[in-house]
């Protein structure tokens, strides 16, 4: 009896999923599902992203961690609208999660919905939560292994950011090795190398956001 109970959450989490794209679609809100590693960096890149684009768009983030509000507290200090999920264990965040957190937010005032997480390179890749991407942070310290590690993260994935580059001169990390392997598993990825401490390749990060609302917008007026 299981695997029909199995079947049945993974059913309803579809659904869930696909009512949530279909508001979001209909709000115009680009929503962005940010998973990597603990520690890879996503809260540091949204909040150079925050700073680089708040007076262009209307910003609002999720923030999923299994405890705390830390990364939440410091989103919060930029002015933006910042929604708290706490998983208690659960090692990803789920479209029933990002529901429930819905009556926190006025989605007639967001451009971009920023869902970022839970720390973890396998769970977040299986769930969507009506996203329009899904955006994947490698931090360079992981190593370069983990496109064949982790091939799922990577396929599931539109966008790569490669995080910590100012510290491949301390590293035995192949920079070429993780795009030539991440390319293998989705010849689609787009990837950018970046550093969140001196914001070097972030310019095509924003640039890619910005482009990637205005063709929503523009799909959703034709």
């Amino acid at each position: 009896m299981k695997v029909p109970v199995i079947k049945r959450i993974l059913d309803a989490q579809e659904r869930i999923a696909a009512e949530l794209k279909q508001l979001f679609d209909e709000k115009g809100i680009l929503v962005i599902n940010l998973m990597s590693s603990p520690g890879a960096g996503k809260t540091s890149i949204l909040e150079k992203t925050i700073e680089a684009l708040k007076d262009k768009l209307r910003l609002a983030v999720i923030e999923g961690d299994v405890q705390t509000s830390l990364d939440a507290e410091r989103i919060a200090r930029y002015g933006i609208l910042t929604v708290q999920i706490n998983t208690y264990g659960a090692c990803h965040i789920d479209g029933n999660m990002v529901k429930e957190a819905l009556p926190d937010l006025n989605l007639d005032e967001i451009d971009i919905l920023f869902v970022e997480n839970v720390g973890n390179l396998v769970c977040p890749a299986e769930f969507k939560v009506g996203e329009d991407y899904k955006v994947m942070i490698l931090s360079v310290p992981e190593g370069d292994d983990k496109p064949a590690k982790y091939p799922l993260m990577f396929r599931e994935s539109s966008v790569l950011l490669i995080n910590k580059i100012d510290l491949l001169p301390f590293l035995e990390c192949d920079l070429e090795k993780i795009n030539k392997e991440a390319l293998k598993v989705n010849p689609h990825l787009k990837n950018f190398p970046v550093s969140a401490k001196t914001g070097e390749g972030l310019e095509g990060w924003y640039d890619w956001l910005i482009e990637a609302f205005k063709a929503k917008n523009h799909e959703k007026k034709n």
